[in-house]
């Protein structure tokens, strides 16, 4: 894999390794994706590929750690002494912000799940399920003050997960029943599952 002592041009190949093998994951999912369609898409041979990365596996798993952060920065970044409906109004916008600016990355993690999580399942029960029990306590702890409607705390973290993805996981689908005439989906979305979960959160 990388290392932090590369060659201005192993990074560059690197870089390019990583932007094809996203493409291609995010298009094909692991089963469907070979070596030879990312190092073509990475503009090198095949055994310059396998000199950064033994395998396919290995590729996929270092992409999915590198894009980790970025999925799990938007809840951990929820304040637990703010505002209760700014926060999770604010973890919505942060979501849907993440499939407008990053759907590739998003069809790579639904494909993956989608496939059982063999490369992730350890993350997922450690790391994510840590993080999300962490913020269903917040939430919790804001219901019992009144300041939240009562709601099942992780049921509305999927809830968000699920109304945000969708518009980066079916990103055809929602641009084909929208109509190729109408404007960016993302600004009224936004409004959409604003007025929802205001609405939802209300005492």
């Amino acid at each position: 894999m990388t290392s932090p002592r590369q060659t201005r041009i192993q990074r560059r190949n690197s870089e390019a390794i990583f932007e094809a093998a996203l493409e291609v994951f995010s298009a094909h999912g692991f089963r469907g994706a070979t070596l030879d369609q990312i190092a073509e898409a990475a503009g090198l041979s095949k055994p310059n590929l396998l000199y950064y990365f033994p395998s396919k596996e290995a590729i996929h798993v270092a992409l999915l750690s590198r894009l980790l952060a970025t999925w799990l920065d938007p809840l951990k970044a929820m304040n637990p002494a703010g505002d209760p409906v700014a926060e999770i109004l604010g973890y919505v916008r942060r979501k849907l912000e993440l499939s407008r600016d990053f759907p590739r990355e998003s069809r790579l993690f639904a494909n993956e799940i989608l496939q059982g999580a063999p490369r992730m399942r350890a993350v997922i029960e450690t790391d994510l399920k840590e993080l999300v029990a962490d913020k269903a306590a917040v939430l919790t702890r804001w219901m019992d003050e009144g300041r939240i409607a009562r709601l099942h705390p992780v049921h509305l973290i999927f809830s968000i997960w699920a109304m945000t993805q969708h518009y980066a996981d079916f990103e055809v689908q929602v641009r084909a029943v929208l109509g190729e005439g109408e404007p960016d989906p993302f600004p009224e979305a936004g409004l959409y599952l604003e007025t929802l979960f205001r609405r939802l959160l209300a005492v």
